[in-house]
């Protein structure tokens, strides 16, 4: 939010006082405090009637300063927080008489004991700065009596905050904030982090993340639940600014320098997502939300799958499994669904997983609602009258209470006999529309509450799953989230339009919420809202099959591909298989997200941050580090892209490109830019109708355009996200060695853009396919191929 009115002036409606001075510093247990009075202290008479803010820097994760700085000390705001995994580092202080420095491995703060201001350093380089009138305590909606609110700081009214300043570099752009929708490069922008149900054509967020990562190497997490308002180079252009209500601000600096390291940082400190299930990874199809449906209807569904020999993992029902205003009693209406269990047993026959959808508001006049509200399981009214109700939505729901331990149980116990009736997973919507004016069973903060609701809505059900399931076996799908969210996967990106502004509108939203965090992402293919055209549904097939997990989903009309046209079926059929034969590459990527926090869906910064053009792609992604892929957002089946420095081969006919430039092309629905990066061992498997198997069983490692003296490593990974072995191979000149850490038998060797004749030591040479391509075939057991070209 806006404190100032232009440069100069501060707005009238605020009485803002900043830092001034760094009077007094002192080195604490593991780090540094100091006190900043908001005016130059001249004589000891000076410190009369004159507030202070003070500062303490400590070091929780390595590479990361946490910087913590308040105006009244005893203020207790009651804020829930997302819980922390700190990992306290060794820091070393020095105060001289110029400055006093506070190291934590590669990263220090320095704070200017002359002129006010500190910056934090990395490698000898700044990389950012909080200076003049950049860290200050505020007074908000006040009653204005003078253009010059300094004047009276010491009267009490207006909301109090606090706020903080850090400067931007020239070309230095900012990221992430969680999944917003609007442009992908933030600058310019105002980021309010409150969750709110706005569909994906808005500024606002069902997923707000106080987060966010530049270009320069550095992150910054703005430790707090309720509305962090972000200012991003937008009240003051050449800083970010954030405050939040309250007499406190906590933030962690967080330096990389790469995207990869910040988030493996952040995601050390504030959780790593667990490991989906690998049958998560196959197609989700929905029965869509409020489309007429019974048995018949969803098996004929599945059956027309099976009869055109599309692979599916999954089967959704949405909100209708449950009788109209009933909404959540978590009881299946017996009117479309009398014989529920054998149903689901018939389906599971049928080697599909069940999910049902559910929400955290429970309507009036069942026995559910009752149950919730006589136990105190339901939030109270603040005035306290009673159960908090609201008619948006369903007919007076209430809301569940989960601050309350013996609510979780209730919750979770009503959802368990579902999971004991055959029920797999759980999609987790809504838990944006969280009120603010209500009691809490223990006493938080109403408007930390209203973020923050999610996590422990989501973590109620995950937790409820892996006590079921198994810690392997345990996913949601979610639509809200706040920081910290991501142990919970998988998210989807909300109510999309089936147009392509939209379908680029998610694309946006998925690459932003990869900066912030989040690992495993989905999204409604061909749109929730509307009915899409055949061609914008087949376009959107291939997005959808090439990103983290996979859904056909809508809101008044059902999403099976035969009803959009003959070609959807072959379409929806062609990446389905893709996809599934590429899970031995992607899960192997899922286990490294679930390791280290790196996201599934990469923004080309991600993988490229020196690349100037990289900075502001928007419209295309890695998938892992190896695949680009860049949707076709047009109808006139024409695709603009951009490839990186280096020698890209297209997946589908072998052809290599050099990168540092755009393309445009001609993309039948059966394709679209889907390029290998150089210097890649591909690993792709010998199923394609479904995507939990033996993954390392007759796998195709696939090398492509390795250089003369380089190496790249694949990793095979097993179902259960274990390690199989690691292939690593390497070029010196005409021989190219592929050296395994286990037995390479049953492996093919797929060398691409490879002429001429090619002798192998311990394997057997195959066909080559035009002069491009030649396999070799790992009949013995052996850990070293070794390829000579001729």
């Amino acid at each position: 939010m806006k404190f100032t009115e232009g440069y100069w002036l501060r707005s009238e409606k605020a009485n803002i006082l900043y830092a001034s001075q760094a009077y007094e510093v002192q080195e604490i247990p593991g780090g540094m405090r100091v006190l900043a009075p908001v005016g130059t202290i001249s004589s000891r008479g000076a410190t009369l009637n004159m507030p202070t803010i003070t500062l303490e820097f400590t070091s929780p994760v390595e590479n990361m300063i946490s910087v913590r700085s308040w105006h009244h000390e005893g203020y207790d705001k009651k804020e829930p927080v997302c819980p922390k995994h700190p990992q306290m580092q060794e820091v070393s202080v020095e105060i001289g008489e110029e400055e006093a420095v506070m190291k934590a491995g590669k990263v220090s703060v320095h704070v200017s004991l002359k002129e006010w201001g500190y910056y934090f350093e990395a490698e000898g380089k700044e990389l950012t700065r909080c200076g003049f009138h950049n860290l200050g305590y505020a007074r908000w909606d006040r009653t204005p009596s003078t253009m010059f609110p300094a004047e009276n700081y010491l009267t009490e009214n207006g909301k109090p905050y606090m706020v903080n300043e850090l400067s931007l570099q020239v070309g230095e752009n900012v990221y992430g904030f969680g999944e917003r929708f609007t442009s992908f490069v933030k600058n310019g922008q105002v980021v309010d982090t409150w969750n709110e149900d706005g569909g994906t054509a808005s500024q606002v967020a069902y997923k707000s993340v106080p987060f966010y990562m530049t270009n320069k190497g550095y992150g910054v997490y703005v430790d707090h639940t309720d509305n962090v308002s972000f200012e991003v180079a937008s009240e003051k252009v050449e800083y970010v600014g954030f405050s939040v209500p309250g007499e406190e601000l906590r933030y962690c600096f967080i330096y990389g320098p790469t995207p990869k390291e910040i988030l493996k940082s952040y995601t050390a400190y504030t959780g790593r997502p667990a490991l989906p299930p690998a049958w998560s990874f196959g197609l989700w199809l929905s029965t869509s939300f409020t489309t007429n449906y019974d048995e018949e209807t969803t098996s004929s569904f599945i059956q027309g799958m099976a009869d055109r020999d599309i692979p599916l993992s999954v089967f959704h029902f949405d909100c209708f499994w449950m009788k109209e205003f009933q909404w959540c009693d978590f009881t299946w209406d017996k009117r479309v669904f009398p014989d529920t269990e054998g149903m689901l047993k018939r389906y599971h026959d049928k080697g599909l997983k069940i999910c049902v959808w559910i929400n955290p508001y429970i309507a009036q006049g069942t026995p559910f609602f009752k149950e919730g509200a006589e136990n105190g399981y339901l939030v109270k009214r603040a005035d306290g009258r009673g159960v908090w109700q609201t008619d948006n939505w369903q007919a007076g729901m209430g809301l569940v209470d989960f601050t309350n331990p013996a609510a979780c149980k209730w919750y979770s116990d009503k959802l368990k006999t579902l999971l004991d009736m055959g029920v797999d997973c759980f999609k987790t919507d809504f838990g944006e529309r969280v009120p603010v004016d209500v009691e809490w069973f223990d006493g938080s903060d109403q408007g930390s509450m209203h973020n923050y609701y999610t996590y422990l809505y989501n973590q109620c059900v995950f937790n409820l799953l892996k006590e079921t399931r198994g810690e392997g076996d345990a996913v949601l799908f979610a639509r809200s989230a706040c920081a910290g969210g991501q142990q919970f996967p998988v998210h989807w990106g909300g109510d999309c339009s089936a147009n392509y502004p939209s379908m680029a509108e998610t694309i946006r939203g998925g690459l932003s919420f990869a900066m912030s965090g989040f690992s495993f992402w989905s999204h409604d293919i061909s749109g929730f809202e509307s009915t899409a055209s055949p061609d914008l549904y087949k376009r959107w097939a291939a997005f959808g099959l090439l990103s983290s997990h996979s859904r056909l989903h809508g809101s008044s009309s059902y999403r099976v591909p035969w009803l959009f046209d003959d070609e959807a079926s072959d379409v929806v059929r062609f990446f389905s298989r893709l996809k599934c034969s590429m899970m031995p590459y992607l899960y192997s990527k899922a286990v490294e997200a679930h390791e280290e926090g790196t996201p599934m869906m990469r923004p080309m910064v991600f993988e490229y941050p020196s690349d100037p053009v990289a900075a502001y792609l928007e419209t295309q992604y890695m998938l892992g580090d190896a695949l680009l892929v860049a949707p076709v957002l047009r109808a006139d089946k024409k695709a603009q892209y951009y490839l990186p420095e280096g020698r890209w081969t297209d997946f589908f006919t072998g052809e290599i490109k050099e990168g540092g430039r755009y393309y445009e092309g001609e993309f039948d629905y059966f394709s679209l830019p889907l390029y290998v990066r150089e210097n890649t061992l591909l690993a792709l498997g010998a199923v394609n109708d479904r995507p939990d198997y033996d993954y390392a069983d007759g796998a195709a490692l696939h090398l492509y355009e390795l250089a003369d003296g380089a190496s790249c490593t694949c990793r095979l990974v097993d179902q259960k996200g274990g390690t199989v072995a690691n292939v690593t191979t390497c070029r010196n000149a005409d021989t190219i060695s592929f050296t395994a850490d286990a037995d390479m038998k049953g492996l093919t060797l797929v060398l691409h853009g490879i002429g001429g004749n090619v002798k192998a030591e311990g394997g057997t040479v195959g066909a080559k396919a035009d002069d491009k391509t030649v396999s070799i075939t790992v009949s013995d057991s052996t850990q070293k191929v070794t390829a000579v070209i001729g």
